[in-house]
């Protein structure tokens, strides 16, 4: 053990199941976990909603609700729910001294604004005149503000007072593995005591379900497990939306404040390898090595159901007899920016609990009766960027 051991302190995670961490475990423990989807409304593609949140809870002020979209006011409050979790929330001295490292997309588009531009320049040839028009008469400055990748951050200063170093990282599944590198890194070598770290996406916006689709990655024929969307229609990809933030702190902070952490980071590994399978393969397989994961154990899979890193991942983790995998996306939704963040979260849940999950998917996933010592978090992006995790006992 070491003083500057990266262990997390605090869980904030919102999805389809519900809001926090306790609900989460109750129901992704349950005998049979169900997803939560809507396939109407943006139909032919499914998603996995967002529950009800009386945002008031973690956001006092109308204010501030006001001025914040739904991505802000995701992030915003898991992040609340993480500081309240780790006793840091009225903390202000704890709050003021908080580094925050944040994995953030854009923000959400106004959707009748850009209708309106595309339908009237189907009627006019002065595209450039037009555009100056509109500039002036509807997209207004606060438009483009809450556009801002690093607003979030900005909004969960303002709100919770964290006002140490801020930092926002961005590119999908990437971000939300270099945000949680980063984080633990800068714990091991001292530069930083305490950590907010964590991600949020909204998919339920018709702008960040296209970005998927002109890709050719969504999947069209309704739900099915992560693990079995080979062969389905369209590219395997069914989002969500949700949120996932960590309090992460030196052993020697949380110890001397008397908080008893969850668990503890012991290695993070990320790569970039070309999307050919057998570049997929070979990176993954290296990546786990590095982990050296020599006893059965759990692996917590950010598994996107993008069909060839899918189906790559599954074949890697499975050659591994000491793994039984659980694809939490099966039931989530691809969270994007905030998968990774998730995996951790729920592989920190397991060993603090001592008890492994059940098969989200009992055709694909091996059973695992023992308590983990160590859970292996996952996140393969859907695109590009993959990252490992070994979460073991505080």
């Amino acid at each position: 053990m070491s003083p500057n051991d990266v262990v997390i302190t605090g869980i904030g995670i919102v999805s389809s199941l519900g809001l926090g961490a306790d609900v989460h475990w109750q129901a992704l423990t349950a005998p049979e976990p169900k997803p939560v989807v809507d396939s109407e409304r943006f139909s032919p593609f499914t998603v996995h909603p967002l529950p009800e949140i009386d945002w008031s809870q973690q956001i006092p002020k109308r204010g501030d609700q006001r001025q914040m979209e739904t991505w802000q006011r995701l992030g915003t409050y898991t992040a609340g729910l993480a500081l309240q979790d780790a006793g840091i929330k009225e903390d202000e001295a704890l709050c003021t001294s908080m580094d925050m490292i944040v994995a953030a997309g854009g923000g959400e588009r106004d959707v009748d604004v850009d209708q309106a531009i595309l339908d009237a320049s189907l009627s006019r040839e002065d595209h450039g005149i037009l555009l100056n028009e509109k500039l002036t008469t509807e997209l207004r400055p606060t438009l483009f503000l809450a556009q801002l990748s690093n607003l979030l951050a900005g909004n969960i200063s303002i709100v919770h007072k964290v006002t140490g170093s801020s930092r926002t990282f961005m590119g999908e599944e990437g971000a939300g593995i270099a945000a949680i590198e980063t984080a633990a890194a800068r714990i091991r070598s001292g530069q930083s005591s305490h950590v907010l770290v964590g991600a949020a996406f909204q998919t339920e916006h018709p702008d960040m379900l296209l970005a998927y689709e002109l890709g050719g990655y969504l999947q069209r024929d309704g739900w099915s497990s992560v693990w079995d969307r080979q062969g389905k229609q369209g590219g395997g990809v069914i989002t969500g939306s949700g949120a996932a933030f960590l309090v992460l702190e030196s052993r020697e902070h949380a110890e001397k404040r008397g908080r008893k952490a969850y668990a503890t980071i012991s290695k993070i590994v990320s790569d970039r390898s070309r999307r050919r399978e057998d570049s997929l393969r070979e990176t993954l397989g290296q990546m786990l090595a590095k982990l050296d994961v020599s006893e059965p154990t759990l692996a917590i899979s950010g598994a996107s159901g993008a069909q060839m890193p899918t189906t790559v991942e599954k074949t890697v983790l499975e050659a591994n007899e000491n793994l039984a995998v659980r694809g939490f996306g099966s039931l989530t939704g691809h969270l994007k920016e905030a998968q990774f963040p998730f995996a951790v979260a729920l592989a920190a849940l397991a060993i603090h609990n001592g008890q492994s999950y059940p098969a989200f998917d009992a055709a694909n996933e091996r059973p695992l009766e023992q308590a983990p010592e160590a859970v292996v978090a996952t996140a393969v992006g859907y695109s590009c960027f993959e990252g490992v995790g070994l979460i073991t006992k505080a």
